[in-house]
């Protein structure tokens, strides 16, 4: 049987990548909030961006199917959490202008942007 020890150094080294993980693992919900909240031109930004790459077909021809699947494919690419709380279970259709549903992802956006829970965003601004 071979008994394996660690000298002083590898000791140290494995107790400081140890540490280091706990200290992500611990603070990164912590770390990952913000004291400013995503503005309206981040989220334009952004949703340009997804629709991009809609357009050159990384989100698949689906995307690319009708403008209202276009935009539907966009708000799920600009926060799939916020898409999946507010318009998985009844997708936009076309025509369709939800300005209530739209401010409630507005909303899911600000608080996730700020490390916040979105629980309680569905429904806030009534139905």
């Amino acid at each position: 049987m071979v008994i394996a020890t660690l000298s002083p150094r590898n000791s140290f080294l494995s107790l400081l990548l140890i540490s280091s993980l706990l200290f992500c693992f611990y603070f990164s919900p912590l770390l990952a909030k913000s004291r400013h909240p995503i503005s309206d031109a981040e989220i334009r930004q952004k949703k340009l961006q997804c629709y991009a790459d809609i357009d050159s077909g990384l989100w698949g021809w689906q995307c690319k199917s009708s403008m209202i699947a276009r935009e539907n494919c966009a708000l799920r690419c600009l926060s799939p959490a916020c898409y999946e709380l507010i318009y998985e279970s009844d997708p936009l259709e076309e025509g369709e202008k939800d300005y209530i549903r739209s401010q409630e992802y507005k909303y899911c956006m600000h608080k996730l942007s700020l490390g916040e829970s979105i629980e309680g965003v569905k429904g806030s601004f009534g139905h």
